[in-house]
């Protein structure tokens, strides 16, 4: 297969070294294409992280299209069959970092608005891209400040497209409609140290906290509904002593993260979690970082219309689910009320020799065009 406008602009991409939170200048490519299809694009810029709000038209409905430029490490550059900042074509993929994860995605998502824009240029609503080079980060300076600055004016959306790498085994086969909420925490437990011949002298947090561990880890949190499973509780790190095999630990620090279903709130369970410390008599800190509540979007006609065109373009019938991690949609869904991700195979992200299908790239550009059709030019129902 020659190239692609879809695959030129995904190549121009990945080749820019946009590790978090750094876009590299990957959204000025973006700003530059979108303008001459006439959108107004702003950038803002808060602490160190680049974020582009472009937009065309502005009657209703609105459709976006969300994603981000900046991508995770990549790892020892040895492990990697070619260099994952230099894209790649070989065996039938596309391979570099970021090419499933998801700058693969934003050229799809400019192919597909030029395309409808040449056709339809005075389409009917209005045409939005929301970009970030802070998703793969802490995600406290992308899509949130955007989406504050959003509501501070008054701005809504009704329909948001999040380039997520969503599908599976081929293009299509799943949609997320939703995410679970992610509430993390750092506890920290005090002992008092002491040398292991005497622990008559010494209080052992390790000891102490260890049957806190194994209550918590065995807890029903919830049952989880119809569109989450139940929510998790997983100990992520665990660190206490001094290296030395004849020292009793001071205190023990343990991170924790859940990820928690719709059946749950943080504030229940926080409450739950602490009580098991307290019936365990520990002496603790606890900090809490919550990184966003679970989001959930009815079926409605985002996702008909997302439905239809991937039957239509893909041949299968997609899944509609609610699993994985975290996505910026958690922020969008304050001022929109449905949001879908809708990708490529997640097959590789994060991982060496990231890499998408060549195949798959003009048919991930027709699905985003096909869906902005669906919206914006069919017959109200």
């Amino acid at each position: 297969m020659g190239p692609t406008p879809t695959l030129d602009l995904a190549r121009e991409l990945i080749a820019r070294r946009s590790q978090t939170p750094d876009d590299a200048g990957c959204q000025k490519v973006l700003e530059t294409r979108l303008s001459g299809a006439g959108f107004r694009c702003e950038t803002l810029v808060s602490n160190g992280v680049t974020n582009l709000w472009a937009r065309r038209g502005s009657a209703r409905p609105a459709v976006c299209f969300a994603g981000h430029t900046d991508v995770v490490p990549s790892g020892p550059l040895d492990a990697w069959t070619s260099d994952p900042f230099v894209p790649t074509l070989r065996d039938g993929f596309l391979y570099g970092r970021g090419a499933a994860d998801m700058k693969s995605s934003l050229a799809a998502f400019v192919i597909a608005i030029e395309r409808f824009v040449a056709e339809h240029a005075a389409h009917p609503g209005s045409i939005a891209l929301l970009i970030t080079s802070d998703e793969e980060g802490p995600a406290t300076d992308g899509t949130v400040r955007i989406v504050d600055r959003l509501k501070a004016s008054g701005e809504t959306l009704d329909y948001c497209i999040v380039g997520e790498p969503s599908s599976t085994e081929r293009l299509g086969d799943m949609i997320k409609n939703g995410r679970r909420g992610t509430l993390s925490g750092t506890l920290t437990v005090r002992g008092v140290q002491g040398h292991v011949a005497y622990p008559h002298q010494a209080v052992n947090p390790i000891h102490r906290t260890a049957p806190a561990i194994a209550e918590l880890a065995a807890m029903s949190w919830d049952e989880g509904n119809e569109s989450f499973p139940p929510t998790s509780w997983q100990a992520s790190n665990i660190h206490a002593g001094t290296g030395a095999t004849n020292v009793i630990p001071g205190s023990l620090e343990l991170a924790f993260n859940f990820r928690y279903s719709t059946a749950s709130t943080r504030e229940s369970l926080a409450a739950r979690l602490e009580a098991v410390l307290h019936r365990h008599r520990l002496d603790y800190d606890l900090a809490w970082t919550a990184s966003g509540p679970p989001y959930l979007t009815p079926r409605g006609k985002l996702i008909a219309a997302t439905s239809d065109v991937v039957r239509e373009i893909c041949g299968v019938t997609p899944e509609i689910s609610c699993s994985g991690g975290t996505s910026d949609g958690r922020f969008i869904c304050q001022i929109c009320p449905e949001v879908v991700e809708l990708g490529p195979v997640n097959a590789t992200i994060h991982k060496l020799n990231e890499r998408i299908a060549i195949a798959d790239l003009e048919p991930l550009a027709a699905l985003y065009r096909g869906i902005l059709e669906r919206l914006l030019l069919a017959s109200p129902s």
